[in-house]
Order: C-alpha cells, then sequence, then structure tokens
C-alpha cells in the first residue's frame, strides 16, 4: 500500500502534479517520446499492459519472480499526456512508477 501512496498526488494534490508538469516541461520538447517504468507485483503486469493495449513495453521479472519492470516508451504531445498516463495507472495495487 505504500507504493500506491508515490502515486496517490496525481490523484489528489494539484499541487504537486503542477510542479511535475513544470519539470517535464522544462526538461522536454513537446512531442516527446518519454519512457514510463513501472515496477508491479507479477500478478498486475497484464493489467499494466492491458492498459496500453497499443504501446509496446518489455518487461523482466524479478529473480523470484514476485515482481515485474515493465518500460513503455511512448510518444507524449505534452506536459498532460504523461500525468494522464500516471493517473491511469495509480488505482493499481502494489505499483512504483519510476
Amino acid at each position: 500500500k505504500a507504493a500506491r501512496g508515490r502515486l496517490s498526488f496525481f490523484m489528489i494534490d494539484p499541487e504537486r502534479i503542477a510542479a511535475f508538469r513544470e519539470k517535464l516541461d522544462h526538461h522536454h520538447v513537446w512531442p516527446s517520446l518519454y519512457t514510463f517504468k513501472f515496477i508491479v507485483p507479477a500478478a498486475q503486469e497484464e493489467k499494466v499492459k492491458n492498459i496500453f493495449p497499443h504501446h509496446v513495453s518489455t518487461s523482466k521479472k524479478s529473480r523470484q519472480g514476485k515482481y515485474a519492470s515493465i518500460t513503455f516508451h511512448m510518444m507524449m504531445p505534452g506536459s498532460d499526456a504523461v500525468v494522464q498516463v500516471y493517473q491511469s495507472v495509480a488505482h493499481i495495487e502494489g505499483l512504483i512508477a519510476l
């Protein structure tokens, strides 16, 4: 549940969202290829992939197979779209966004 807290600001804290957008806009020229990396319990891997069915992902299981690291490279039109992606996965139990 601690991992959900890391993304919870995408659901409720407008000030942190605004600060994140500002950082994104400072470091990227839009549109831009953006890399999303998530770590999830292995049982949640398909749930994350199903949210983005039209995007290619790479994944790797942890040594003991309990967790999966999933990476997506997506062309994003702007910081709002990046925030929307994070908001779309924030409900997944145990998800950590890197």
